[in-house]
């Protein structure tokens, strides 16, 4: 009994998990109020990574400042075609610029500029892979996924297949 009394020090007040819990959202509501209403194209880095040569506009793991921060918004940039991967569905894809296809558990999809890929929900996730028809004429587009929906799925993601440019190849 005494040890305990020694690491606690009483003359601090502790917050209750109600109180800790009430001071969180209230600063989640503070950044809701005064995060970002805008991201502009222009500030956003392309970036490299082992699926794909993205811009994120929003993305929760990795910015707070959003007015919408549970949204993980990106861009997607097709010269020859993306890496392979799987992870639940759920996500819709809106093609802005040119014209490809992607395969979808074994199935091919074609699409173009002004269509909307949607991804199944279903049990062990999709595979799926994107390609371009023209690499001198890249395709983009646009998806955007709600990330409490990623938690309720208990989404995961493997990777099967790492995109031509990326440096760290397997």
């Amino acid at each position: 009994m005494e040890r305990h009394k020694e690491r606690t020090k009483e003359s601090e007040p502790q917050l209750d998990h109600y109180d800790a819990m009430r001071a969180r959202w209230q600063k989640m509501i503070e950044g809701y109020k005064n995060g970002k209403r805008v991201v502009k194209f222009s500030e956003i880095a392309w970036e490299q990574n082992k699926q794909a040569i993205i811009k994120r506009y929003s993305d929760p793991l990795r910015q707070q400042d959003v007015a919408a921060p549970f949204w993980l918004a990106f861009m997607h940039h097709i010269k020859k075609h993306s890496g392979k991967h799987t992870h639940q569905g759920g996500l819709p894809i809106y093609v802005v610029e040119g014209t490809g296809y992607s395969i979808v558990d074994g199935v091919r999809y074609n699409w173009k500029k002004g269509d909307l890929l949607l991804l199944p929900i279903k049990p062990g996730g999709v595979e799926h892979q994107h390609f371009s028809d023209n690499p001198d004429e890249p395709a983009r587009w646009i998806a955007i996924r709600w990330y409490p929906l990623l938690d309720f799925l208990a989404n995961t993601t493997e990777q099967n297949e790492v995109h031509p440019d990326y440096a760290g190849k397997k």
